[in-house]
């Protein structure tokens, strides 16, 4: 009995300290998040608004629909609309609870009847001595920055979704023009071909590999013709309407700046809101740690009651007839100083794993940085090489053109190489998707799709334009 005693008042007076401070952000080296070898300056593509990144016209109607309509960040509006009201509630736990009880009694005996009358106004103050109330009240506020972060999360990742889908479907399409040309252009060789079997020039091996050649790319046609209506299906799903075709330009319109600021490396504690709803969980915990000092601090009650009561006919002007009481209440269990120490070591605990986790998740943003410059820098290296070997196909076309013609070539050679200028040519497609791609990859890694600077009940319908920084 005296070590619990002696345990309670030991972790009173040195938590009584304590549980009234406020979190503050730990130490967090975010230097190097970059790597060593990259240049940053205070500019970041991220504090560009999203209508002025994607400038295509069809593509601002497709996010601004899915921004409108989209089920996910519907959901979480109202998960930020429950952690508001959440938040009201901690606030008036700090106003007294007043009660009003009004009672009638009545007694009838032989030859003798009363009534009696009571009217009670009583109240009682918890004084939050232990700051379990104003922890709590803090705990309530990250919850509620978190449920706005969420949506902001939502809504980056979202207009990065429809990007990518709108981006894939432009290169679905250039990838279907090119090989419908093909595919034209093989059953011209099938036909001459033919020809040349009948002209004793070639033999069947070769017409045969001819059109099985031609059936291979008929049938790719079909295979990217399923692939643009499983996108668009999936793009319908994100802007929150039926299966349709959508109006789009092409692949080869689509330009970005050359010029990728990523800003500096903490920038991310304020831009990612991952990175910020990890820091909100560690400040949760931090609280969640503060209440379970404070349990330890003996809770200090206020109280009164003021009424009137009659009985036996008495006026309300008698002072008899007026009751009035006041009571000041100290409590604390003394056989729970134990479970108290248990749970302060598991708040702790869990403080520690937030903390990891958030580390953890700067690291995460960081990478996902570096991942989308490279992405963006290999696909800036490969355009020019693409280019070249599209051009040196090209020619080698047109030259076992000009040998089979003078019977130093064979048209198999020919038909290999419209194959291999076929490849590269979807290649070059591809090669350009994953340039945009990794822009937006970038965009979407440094926090971008969200105004940074609004209020934190602003809908997602009523974000502003923000102009691009130059």
């Amino acid at each position: 009995m005296k070590r619990y005693l002696y345990i309670l008042v030991v972790a009173a007076l040195c938590s009584s300290c304590s549980v009234y401070q406020k979190y503050s952000r730990p130490q967090i080296e975010t230097d190097k998040l970059y790597g060593t070898a990259m240049s940053v300056d205070s500019i970041n593509i991220a504090d560009i608004d999203w209508r002025t990144f994607f400038t295509d016209p069809h593509l601002q109607r497709l996010i601004e629909q899915g921004l409108e309509n989209n089920s996910d960040l519907q959901i979480a509006v109202q998960r930020v609309k429950e952690a508001e009201a959440s938040l009201r509630t901690a606030k008036l736990a700090f106003y007294p609870s007043v009660a009003f009880a009004p009672s009638f009694g009545g007694e009838t005996r032989k030859g003798y009847s009363a009534n009696s009358y009571s009217l009670p106004l009583s109240a009682t103050w918890d004084i939050d001595a232990s700051g379990r109330l104003l922890n709590s009240k803090r705990n309530a506020q990250a919850v509620y920055e978190q449920s706005h972060l969420y949506r902001q999360s939502v809504q980056t990742a979202l207009v990065a979704s429809i990007a990518n889908s709108y981006y894939t479907l432009l290169m679905l399409d250039a990838q279907l023009g090119i090989s419908r040309t093909t595919a034209a252009s093989w059953k011209e060789n099938v036909r001459i071909m033919k020809a040349m079997k009948q002209a004793g020039m070639t033999n069947e091996a070769s017409v045969s590999q001819t059109e099985a050649n031609s059936c291979s790319i008929d049938a790719s046609l079909f295979d990217l013709e399923f692939d643009i209506i499983e996108v668009e299906n999936a793009l319908a799903l994100l802007i929150g309407t039926t299966p349709q075709k959508f109006e789009r330009g092409t692949i080869k319109s689509q330009n970005f700046t050359p010029e990728l600021d990523v800003g500096i490396p903490s920038q991310l504690l304020a831009y990612r809101a991952d990175v910020r709803m990890a820091e909100n969980n560690l400040k949760q915990a931090f609280y969640q740690t503060n209440i379970a000092k404070g349990a330890f601090i003996p809770s200090l009650t206020l109280g009164g009651t003021l009424g009137w009561q009659d009985q036996f006919g008495k006026a309300i002007t008698s002072p008899a007839s007026w009751v009035a009481s006041f009571t000041l209440k100290l409590a604390t269990d003394l056989f729970k100083a134990g479970q108290k120490h248990a749970n302060l070591q598991i708040a702790k605990a869990k403080q520690e794993q937030a903390l990891i986790a958030f580390r953890q998740t700067l690291l995460q943003a960081g990478s996902e940085v570096n991942d989308a410059l490279a992405q963006c820098q290999t696909a800036r290296n490969k355009k020019s090489v693409r280019s070249q070997q599209i051009e040196s196909l090209e020619r080698a076309v047109s030259s076992t053109k000009q040998l089979m013609s003078h019977s130093e070539s064979t048209y198999l050679e020919v038909l290999t190489a419209q194959q291999a200028l076929l490849s590269a040519q979807l290649s070059q497609v591809k090669d350009h998707f994953e340039g945009i791609q990794g822009v937006i990859k970038l965009y979407c890694a440094l926090g971008g799709g969200v105004d940074h600077n609004e209020d934190i009940s602003t809908l997602p319908k009523r974000t502003k334009t923000r102009k691009a920084k130059k």
